[in-house]
């Protein structure tokens, strides 16, 4: 389902099962030493979808160790992102001369918990979710919301090293598949040009949700 999110030169690789072929590296066993088993199981497998993804690019793995803020360090010349949720590993990578940065998320395809959507929602959005919410009830809008939001921030965060808040992005949904997403604060620049918005697909199938977002170099459609 995310790998239908994704332009072609992002390589994705999931797992709806934790894998036994999955091996940590030392340093990520460092990480995870102290974790429950099930902890243990999802951190191995989404770096296995990685390893397996980044060989399918041609680039060799390196120890996938959360830096600041969770995020994975990436080998040289690589931008990706990983997800896990109960039932479902991804990880998309791609070549950074071809995507300057990208995010995935996955969810279940359920409504958020009594009061989240307050949480992480501006005002518009509320009423946009609402809306959408009476026009198309079989659908998890605010969970939705929540997902795009985390893939926002996952490609917001390799260019600016910096946290963003639930509420300094606000997002309008189109039954289409795809979301907008303006920054409501200075955006990165990159390559001369300031990025005040991102454009992102989601998705809905098999009990699950997947929202991504790719942001291409300038001129690519």
């Amino acid at each position: 389902m995310i790998g239908e999110l994704l332009p072609v030169p992002v390589v994705v690789e999931v797992a709806y099962d934790d894998s036994p072929e999955a091996r940590l590296e030392p340093a990520e066993e460092a990480v995870i030493a102290r974790a429950v088993e099930t902890r243990r199981r999802e951190f191995a497998t989404v770096r296995h979808c990685a390893r397996t993804a980044l060989g399918r690019l041609g680039v060799p793995y390196r120890p996938l160790v959360p830096g600041l803020r969770g995020a994975p360090s990436w080998p040289a010349g690589v931008v990706g992102s990983l997800t896990h949720c109960a039932g479902f590993r991804a990880a998309a990578v791609a070549l950074a001369r071809d995507v300057v940065s990208l995010g995935i998320d996955a969810e279940p395809a359920q409504p958020l918990p009594a009061d989240v959507l307050e949480a992480v929602a501006l005002p518009g959005e509320q009423d946009r979710i609402s809306k959408l919410l009476a026009d198309h009830p079989q659908l998890p809008w605010d969970r939705l919301l929540f997902s795009a939001k985390e893939s926002v921030y996952k490609t917001w965060f390799p260019l600016t090293g910096l946290f963003l808040d639930f509420h300094e992005a606000d997002l309008t949904f189109h039954p289409d598949g795809t979301f907008r997403a303006e920054l409501l604060v200075p955006g990165p620049v990159v390559d001369g040009r300031r990025i005040d918005a991102f454009d992102g697909r989601w998705a809905v199938s098999h009990g699950l949700l997947a929202t991504a977002i790719t942001l291409l170099p300038a001129g690519r459609p």
